[in-house]
């Protein structure tokens, strides 16, 4: 079932605007001081309802160690705060755990009690569907993981991505009648 977020929130993510071309083998920082840099851009691309809060949101543990969450966002429309950790690379299962962390952990020690339940969200640069299968973004409604594309996608790519989708629901849907 889709949930609020699930209608707010975007993937994939196109930030042509930011002019860093199809070159894949720039880091995090760069990407997110583009991201700085267009900060207005990047508002309308992730959608309705969205400020900006923070950039390497610094969070401390009891034990003392730091934490940055690369961005910080709210979102006026969902009423919760939506933390977006970066990725150059393809989504791995750490990945994951990272965000389901900074979550948790902005959860407890910066959200107010009147605010709800913060969105996570990996930004990355590609997706293997099965990592997110079989990881806790499967039945986490607060958890997702979303690609990013530097560009628009050609004709071609738009009709493979089209097919992969069709498939993925029509998969879904038999295993949903078994």
């Amino acid at each position: 079932p889709k949930t609020t977020a699930d209608y707010i929130l975007k993937d994939p993510y196109i930030l042509e605007f930011l002019d860093l071309g199809e070159n894949k083998s720039y880091h995090e920082s760069v990407l997110e001081q583009a991201l700085i840099d267009k900060l207005q851009e990047f508002l309308l691309e992730l959608g309705k309802g969205f400020s900006f809060v923070a950039r390497q949101r610094r969070i401390t543990t009891e034990g003392g160690e730091h934490y940055y969450i690369d961005l910080v966002f709210y979102n006026f429309i969902l009423k919760c705060f939506i933390v977006i950790d970066l990725k150059a690379g393809k989504l791995t299962y750490q990945d994951i755990g990272q965000i389901d962390f900074y979550v948790r952990l902005f959860n407890e020690k910066v959200k107010l009690p009147n605010v709800l339940i913060t969105i996570g969200i990996v930004l990355c640069a590609d997706k293997d569907e099965s990592i997110v299968k079989y990881s806790v973004l499967s039945d986490n409604e607060n958890l997702f993981a979303s690609k990013y594309r530097l560009y628009l996608p050609t004709e071609e790519e738009l009709k493979a991505e089209l097919e992969r989708e069709r498939e993925l629901i029509e998969r879904k849907m038999a295993e949903g009648k078994e």
